[in-house]
């Protein structure tokens, strides 16, 4: 049955009230909602802040986080940094009715994450009966995540990223991302939909995006523009 997708392209949010603000505003006509990377508390690279804001998943303060996205339609794919005892990772969760689902953790990680630690496995979910994986930004790199991904039965790839970059390096990349990902899309005929960041205009580092759907033929269906903040939404 069709299966209707969210993807958002919005700014890295300045606390965890406005993150948790446009996860409850996700659109109630989609099936599953899939938001940026590490969107929950925004993208730290510092060991001692980001130990300080990242959430352990299983302690109180996360299930007032999910009572908070209860009423919520939409299955939620969002980032955030999580601790497991002394480790952090860079870690996707799969939220339903205020009800964690799972998790993914990104496996292949930046020379500037090393505070985080790697995941090492590649779950799927099921949503409207179609079943789908997660890849974290980076992870695009390493196509065999999405072949093992599809050998589990996955047609749906969906990718929280934060292509925040500086400016220079922004400027060069913002229209490379989709050569990677349609390759991706077309050698695994699967779908892949990403969400990004966006912004800030007079920063020395920028996202342009892109926030995109591509087909399992490796067309760009769906894009929000470049430098914008907003959403997609397609039925696959």
């Amino acid at each position: 049955m069709p299966l209707q997708v969210a993807a958002y392209q919005l700014a890295s949010a300045s606390d965890l009230d406005a993150a948790l603000r446009a996860l409850q505003a996700a659109d109630p006509a989609a099936d599953v909602a899939c938001f940026p990377e590490c969107f929950l508390q925004g993208y730290l690279t510092d060991r001692d802040l980001a130990q300080h804001q990242a959430l352990d998943l299983r302690l109180p303060q996360f299930d007032q986080l999910l009572d908070q996205l209860s009423t919520v339609r939409p299955m939620l794919v969002f980032g955030l940094i999580e601790r497991d005892n002394a480790k952090l990772y860079n870690t996707a969760v799969v939220v339903h009715r205020g009800q964690l689902v799972g998790k993914y953790r990104k496996r292949n990680l930046l020379a500037g994450e090393s505070l985080f630690t790697a995941g090492d496995s590649d779950p799927i979910f099921e949503v409207g009966g179609t079943t789908f994986g997660i890849n974290i930004c980076f992870d695009l790199q390493f196509p065999e995540s999405a072949a093992s991904l599809v050998r589990q039965g996955a047609s749906l790839l969906l990718c929280p990223c934060n292509n925040m970059m500086r400016r220079a390096t922004a400027e060069k990349y913002k229209y490379l991302h989709h050569q990677l990902r349609r390759r991706l899309a077309l050698e695994n005929n699967l779908w892949i939909i990403s969400s990004d960041v966006t912004g800030p205009p007079d920063a020395e580092r920028i996202c342009y995006g892109p926030t995109s759907a591509i087909n399992p033929s490796g067309a760009v269906v769906a894009q929000v523009p470049l430098f914008t903040p907003d959403h997609l939404s397609i039925q696959i």
